[in-house]
């Protein structure tokens, strides 16, 4: 599968992908690139989408299944340039590894996907049944599942994969993640006179004090559906001799398999309810945090912070289709789960279209400074991406 030629043209391709930067909302180039690249390989069709997702199609000579790759195109920050090695955007190639922002995360992978459906396609001269797609989705980093349901809706995939680092092993689930807030409310009086106010803060210590009690659940296969404090703020800020009115505390909630928006906030609202009762001037609410952001298409992103979990048994059928791909291509991947939230919240958490994770490189190379991913791994993938479209197309 793996000629001098296509080697050298997955590592340029990934190359132009790192050079094209694309922050959350400033996915445009790097848009552009995939674009030329779909051309340049032998895709049928092209699109964007309002949100800015760029999908490509390669249409078999029969009618069958749909399979979905999907890969962000959206990176996190380089806050300081001058820790890198590298430059963060030059796509060096050193010691066997290519250096970059989103190397890991994840342009290497889309490369690597879009490679391989391509290989595919040319080597079986499209003589399949089905459809193959590859979405470059946007905002991931952001909101993980929200930009991909306009992808789901307008290709309506039988099978998706995720390719999410997983270290070439095969991923068949995931912990999703929920956002909640819980807000107090006070009364604002002079510093010197705290008596004639209601001071939000000291009321949310209460509040934190009584979460702490609270019992996170356990699934067997996931681990805990951990609620962790990650951030707390006052109003009005600084406080300039006034008593805080307001105080806001935002909670991370890791979501197991079938919890709800409803079962997760319910604790919370009761332990909410219960507080107030005891203390009249306890005012508490508690919600999930929307959140909103610019497209690079001028068009807006929103929605509520709620991942779903997902997770599947070994022996479903698409775990088993991908499984005997990567096997036949030489790997000999591990059947087991991520440990964080990927667009598989929206794919296997909502629309429960079967879905798997594979991808190249390490998890914790993520948002790294010298992130990187090393050549052996991506060929390995593109590989392991070929093994899978083989395995399910019979070819």
């Amino acid at each position: 599968m793996f000629s001098k030629e296509r080697e050298d043209q997955l590592i340029k391709l990934c190359q132009d992908l790192i050079k094209a930067p694309s922050y959350s909302g400033q996915e445009g180039e790097v848009a552009q690139v995939i674009e030329k690249a779909f051309k340049k390989l032998g895709f049928d069709e092209c699109f964007v989408d309002v949100y800015g997702n760029i999908i490509g199609k390669i249409q078999g000579k029969h009618p069958g299944k749909k399979i979905l790759f999907d890969g962000h195109i959206d990176t996190v920050p380089v806050p300081d340039a001058s820790k890198w090695t590298y430059e963060p955007f030059d796509a060096t190639i050193a010691d066997g590894k290519l250096y970059g922002r989103g190397t890991s995360d994840m342009k290497g992978q889309v490369g690597a996907m879009i490679s391989a459906c391509a290989y595919f396609a040319e080597d079986c001269k499209k003589d399949f049944a089905g459809e193959i797609y590859v979405a470059g989705v946007v905002h991931e980093e952001c909101f993980e599942g929200i930009a991909a349901r306009k992808i789901s809706e307008a290709v309506k995939p039988d099978y998706v994969v995720i390719g999410e680092c997983s270290e070439l092993n095969l991923k068949i689930g995931q912990r999703g993640r929920g956002e909640i807030v819980v807000e107090t409310f006070g009364k604002p009086a002079h510093s010197a006179n705290p008596d004639k106010g209601i001071n939000a803060v000291y009321k949310m210590a209460t509040v934190i004090q009584e979460i702490n009690k609270l019992e996170a659940p356990v699934h067997p296969v996931l681990g805990k559906g951990i609620l962790e404090l990650v951030d707390i703020k006052s109003s009005p800020y600084p406080g300039a001799s006034v008593v805080p009115e307001y105080c806001r505390s935002t909670y991370d909630r890791r979501l197991l398999v079938g919890e709800t928006m409803e079962s997760v906030i319910e604790p919370l609202q009761r332990l909410a309810e219960r507080l107030m009762k005891e203390d009249p001037q306890m005012k508490i609410k508690v919600s999930y945090s929307t959140g909103k952001e610019m497209c690079y298409t001028g068009n807006v992103i929103e929605g509520e912070r709620f991942f779903p979990g997902w997770l599947y048994e070994k022996d479903d059928e698409f775990t088993k289709i991908a499984y005997e791909g990567l096997k036949s291509v030489g790997l000999n991947p591990e059947i087991t789960q991520y440990s964080f939230c990927t667009n598989g919240s929206h794919y296997a958490g909502e629309a429960k279209i079967p879905t798997i994770g594979f991808g190249p490189s390490r998890e914790n190379l993520a948002h790294t400074i010298d992130e990187h991913i090393e050549i052996s791994q991506l060929i390995k993938g593109t590989e392991g991406y070929y093994g899978i479209l083989k395995s399910l197309y019979k070819r």
